[in-house]
């Protein structure tokens, strides 16, 4: 006898096989444009450690590089600069909500906790007009 199960799974299973393929090429096709910034594939530790040095060494100089204007600087921002954690990161920004704004770079030293050699210390990336 015939079982019209077994007909109708026989005639699923080309499209449930095809649908399977495109699946699968959709997916990789996908991960291959999400991963389009992956590290590469390396033939040699040493090449990996250089390639690693390098990507940090150019996060390290576009941080160095970035300005930031102590009167409009949220706290992350802040933090980004040199011996200014959360806690002075607050604090600069509770001065300039009592006090007003910094009218020069060097009025940061009034702010309990930094001092003139933190200001030298990032006086490049600091910036108190747009």
């Amino acid at each position: 006898m015939n079982d019209p199960r077994k007909a109708l799974f026989a005639r699923l299973t080309i499209p449930i096989s095809l649908m399977t393929r495109v699946l699968v090429c959709s997916i990789l096709a996908t991960m291959a444009v999400t991963n389009s910034h992956a590290a590469p594939c390396f033939d040699s530790p040493q090449k990996a450690y250089d390639y690693l040095l390098s990507q940090e060494a150019a996060k390290t100089q576009a941080r160095e590089q970035y300005i930031v204007n102590i009167n409009r600087a949220n706290e992350g921002e802040l933090v980004s600069l040199d011996g200014i954690g959360s806690s002075k990161a607050q604090a600069i920004i509770l001065y300039r909500e009592m006090f007003g704004g910094f009218t020069t770079v060097d009025e940061l030293s009034k702010v309990k906790g930094i001092g003139e050699k933190t200001v030298e210390k990032n006086r490049r990336r600091l910036s108190v007009q747009d």
